[in-house]
């Protein structure tokens, strides 16, 4: 069967300037379209997940579900030795309350409320709309904030609340992703200089993989009608985007310059391509289809935010293997023909031909090889137990949701919310206890929410403050239980295991059970806890559940994957195996570092003894997917050797050393692209950016040059288990032939 890289190779090669103008109609098409179309963000309905998101779908019911909510602190100036001015701060918040209730934003105004101390006071502010439409009209109400400071400039007045963080925030975001940008083009541009001493052949990958991911902008936003965008899809778009752009035009690229180098000429720039997407066209698809599959399992977290992610990096992933196949064939027709014209002039001049460069292996290289190839057993033995012993820290891995409290403090609404939840605890965290019943049931569930409320007075855990709400309609009842810790802390989640197991039972929980279906019994009374504390709980529990499934789907996919490609049950047992190291071993050092304390100030961060409960789930499945760009990249340069009649031992040795180099200027690239994310502020992602790099690097050095090679000796011709390449009847001295025949590949 013909090789579909090959056909559209050919093509591209033969037709360079359609290819090129079609590839770029194709982008600026994706993007237009899209922005055209906009994107569809998630609402709240889709963050919904456990008992607190069963519990705030019943409070959506009744019209009690959690509003957005902004605060007006008014505190003394800074230095201002007698503190608060109480009747100076009293005008401020009058003037900020009426300033307030004429905005057409604006649901409702409390009025102004002191705190305990006297140290502060606050005006509450409720927005129209949705929970996360907050942030999307908070701009006039910052704007009649500082008009407030103007008029006002004996006190301090500021806001705070979740639209202005969700605010500040993703106007962090944005400047940090540029940040990323600004770090990583140099590197790269650099990197692929040194790669291949050409200018045009460096920019090249940088293009492609820039186009790609305006593309996949484009396309994502179309998808994001499917599955909504919870915001993060265009930071993985330009994460995985950069990475496997850049990789996957390097390993085209390179293994055109080889087949140019050892053509010596004799064959044209468009034959030059297709024998090099003969053999990197088919890895190119083979990685790409890694990477999507295995993106694809986080749709099995029934999670909006990895559905987002998911998304996002199979679009981009696709699109980047598209254009290796279709507009970079034709760019390396052009830069080939400009390359012979270049040298027909320099030998018009008398002046000698240009060397391609072509190296393989380094220096580095060859001296990791060689006790692999001396002792294969001892250095697999060593290899194994160092990422072992990377993977130790994993015992114990601490998981949590990085609630509001974690978020940096660059962002001045987070500096107002550490001083408001100073002079208001109360307002750290709550629970909502939501009861649902038939309305003739009204006055007996108000009666146990009464109760409830009185038995957590006495409780040190909660403050005593509560807000009784019911619906209309007499079937929703919301209890709102203060908290004066954050939600991350041991007090806030004991709080909420009591809540859940002792006080709900004992009070509400008498009045009704549910039946086997999780739907209301024949009592017709339902009760379920949210708030910030439930929700803190409730995600990462979430997480862990899933976690099992997804790691279980990911192997199989690695496994059939493998033995797909390359018709080995045994490679495919390897590659599960690698990939699971590789993880672990990242894993384990990013707890390491970030659960600890000691590289707060290399990093730029203040640890919550924590990671993310997002992180090892990402980092599973992308790396799952990035490392099967190295695994299919080798293992082909290695089965091609023994289809062209080497030995297994010398394929796999010759196959890595002609394979190092570009496998570790590509993880160079990628470890770039990934640290570059370590600047970022928000935890999560610098957790994220970190992790992906330290995995592609020991992915790249350890696993690739010392593990794999190892194991591949070791096990001789039973790598290739149950089957065995067929090898030539006959030998050619045609050094233009380094694999099978073309119509024979893929």
């Amino acid at each position: 069967m013909t090789n579909p890289s090959l056909i559209m190779a050919r093509w591209s090669a033969g037709h360079p300037w359609r290819a090129i103008a079609g590839w770029f109609l194709f982008v600026v098409m994706c993007l237009g379209i899209g922005i055209a179309v906009g994107g569809h963000a998630a609402t709240s309905e889709d963050f919904r997940i456990g008992e607190a998101g069963r519990a705030e779908a019943m409070a959506a019911e009744g019209g009690l579900q959690q509003k957005p909510v902004e605060h007006i602190l008014i505190t003394a100036k800074p230095g201002t030795a007698a503190g608060l001015d109480a009747p100076a701060a009293d005008a401020a918040a009058r003037d900020a309350a009426s300033r307030m209730k004429r905005l057409p934003e604006v649901e409702s105004v409390s009025a102004p409320i002191r705190s305990d101390g006297g140290t502060a006071v606050r005006v509450e502010v409720t927005l129209r709309g949705p929970e996360l439409d907050g942030k999307k009209h908070v701009e006039p109400l910052l704007a009649q904030t500082a008009e407030v400071q103007a008029a006002h400039p004996g006190v301090r007045v500021e806001e705070t609340g979740g639209p202005s963080i969700s605010k500040g925030i993703e106007k962090l975001r944005g400047e940090d992703l540029a940040r990323t940008e600004v770090i990583a083009l140099p590197i790269t541009l650099i990197t692929l200089l040194v790669v291949f001493g050409s200018v045009s052949l460096a920019v090249v990958p940088i293009v492609l993989a820039l186009t790609s991911i305006a593309a996949a902008v484009g396309l994502s936003m179309l998808a994001s009608h499917v599955f909504p965008d919870a915001g993060v899809s265009a930071s993985m778009i330009l994460l995985i985007g950069m990475a496997v752009g850049v990789d996957y035009t390097l390993f085209y690229l390179k293994r055109e310059r080889e087949e140019r180098a050892r053509s010596g000429g004799r064959l044209s720039p468009r034959a030059v391509v297709e024998l090099a997407a003969a053999t990197s066209g088919r890895a190119v698809v083979l990685s790409g289809l890694a990477v999507a599959v295995s993106s694809a399992t986080l749709y099995i977290a029934d999670d909006v935010i990895f559905s987002s992610i998911a998304t996002g990096a199979i679009v981009v992933t696709l699109v980047a293997v598209v254009s290796s196949l279709t507009v970079l064939p034709a760019l390396l027709a052009k830069l080939g023909q400009w390359s012979e014209r270049r040298a027909a002039r320099r030998a018009r001049r008398g002046k000698p031909a240009r060397t391609l460069r072509s190296k393989d292996g380094g220096r580095i290289t060859t001296a990791m090889l060689r006790p692999v190839e001396r002792r294969p057993a001892v250095t697999l033995i060593v290899g194994v137990l160092v990422m072992l012993a990377l993977s130790a820290p994993l015992l114990n891995l601490n998981l949590t949701d990085m609630g509001r409290e974690s978020h940096p403090r660059d962002i001045p609404a987070m500096q107002t919310y550490d001083r408001l939840n100073a002079a208001f605890p109360e307002l750290k965290s709550m629970h909502q206890v939501v009861v649902r019943a038939d309305p003739g049931r009204a006055d007996e569930v108000t009666a146990a929410l009464r109760d409830l409320a009185a038995r957590t007075g006495d409780d040190a855990r909660f403050t005593g403050t509560t807000e009784l709400r019911t619906s209309p309609d007499g079937r929703i009842s919301l209890l709102e239980l203060a908290v004066p810790h954050y939600g991350s802390t041991d007090e806030a989640q004991s709080s909420l295991t009591t809540l859940r197991d002792e006080y709900v039972p004992a009070t509400v929980g008498k009045l009704g059970k549910l039946g086997e279906s999780g739907t209301p019994g024949d009592a017709g009374v339902e009760t379920a806890v949210t708030g910030d504390v439930a929700r803190y709980a409730d995600y990462p529990a979430h997480q862990e559940r899933k976690l099992p499934m997804i790691i279980g789907s990911l192997l199989l996919v690695t496994f059939a994957m493998t033995v797909w490609a390359f018709r080995s049950v045994a490679l495919g047992l390897v590659g599960v195996v690698l990939n699971l190291l590789s993880a672990g071993a990242a894993l384990g050092v990013l707890t390491l570092v970030f659960q600890g304390t000691w590289a707060e100030g290399a990093l730029d961060f203040t640890s919550t003894g924590s990671i993310g409960s997002r992180v090892p789930l990402f980092l599973f499945v992308i790396l799952f997917g990035l490392s099967m760009d190295y695994q299919v990249f080798v293992i082909s340069r290695i089965r091609e050797a023994v289809l062209a009649g080497a030995s297994t031992r010398d394929a796999v040795l010759g196959g890595i050393r002609n394979s190092a180099g570009v496998v570790t200027s590509a993880a160079f690239v990628m470890v770039t692209v990934f640290a570059s994310f370590v600047a970022l502020h928000i935890m999560e992602m610098k957790q994220m950016g970190f992790a992906l790099a330290v995995a592609v690097l020991l992915d790249a050095v350890v696993i690739r040059i010392v593990i794999l090679p190892s194991l591949m000796l070791l096990l001789g011709e039973r790598s290739w288990w149950p089957s065995r390449p067929s090898r030539p009847s006959g030998r050619t001295d045609d050094p233009v032939v380094t694999g099978p025949p073309l119509e024979n590949v893929g």
